[in-house]
């Protein structure tokens, strides 16, 4: 039975979303990254003390889309995961991508706008973060003019990893208005069953 530690309410989300589009049995043992990532037993899954870790068998595995892309390799031949070699290649760029130029600055606005204490929060590191999303955001959007999802017209892992992380931006209040093709691509992804089912809505 493949285990997932995390709770929906973090990074763990993905690969949560990413076992229920594969339509795997696995069983979530909840574990809060404010506490339970500090114990000697899950220092032994993951040293760095962070969810989510995976355990397929003898493999164990952390860093959210690095679950992911191993979960679609593995299980998503037929569905999630590309046949050719230069979408597989595609998909790695885009979820480094994400990783790289979005949720750096993603994560500061969720961060300073609903996360934090509100005493804790400073609106203007929101706004400057925000602001840099700017780049990255219409280097999506003029990606996605030309077909429905970031490969073509079939929902896969690229999008998938892309949009878990993009999904921060309506909680975070981010403005997608400016990005029309983006906001609708976010919300098909969205809007899948398995992502509700990952969210337990």
């Amino acid at each position: 039975m493949i285990k997932l530690y995390g709770v929906p309410q973090s990074r763990a989300f993905r690969p949560l979303w990413m076992l229920h589009e594969l339509g795997l049995q696995f069983e979530n043992v909840p574990t809060h990254f404010a506490g339970g990532t500090r114990t000697a037993e899950f220092l032994k899954l993951n040293p760095n003390g962070h969810i989510p870790v995976l355990i397929d068998g003898d493999v164990v595995l952390w860093e959210s889309l690095a679950i992911n892309l191993y979960l679609a390799q593995k299980y998503g031949a037929q569905s999630l995961w590309p046949g050719s070699l230069a979408d597989q290649g595609r998909t790695y760029q885009w979820s480094f991508w994400a990783m790289t130029e979005v949720e750096p600055n993603l994560l500061p606005v969720l961060l300073h706008r609903r996360a934090l204490p509100k005493d804790q929060r400073q609106a203007s590191i929101a706004d400057a973060a925000e602001a840099k999303l700017a780049g990255p955001f219409g280097v999506i959007d003029g990606a996605l003019r030309s077909h429905e999802y970031l490969l073509g017209n079939a929902f896969t892992a690229a999008d998938l990893n892309v949009a878990s992380v993009l999904s921060w931006a309506p909680t975070a209040g981010v403005d997608l208005n400016k990005t029309p093709q983006l906001a609708a691509w976010l919300t098909r992804c969205t809007e899948r069953p398995a992502c509700k089912a990952a969210r337990g809505v």
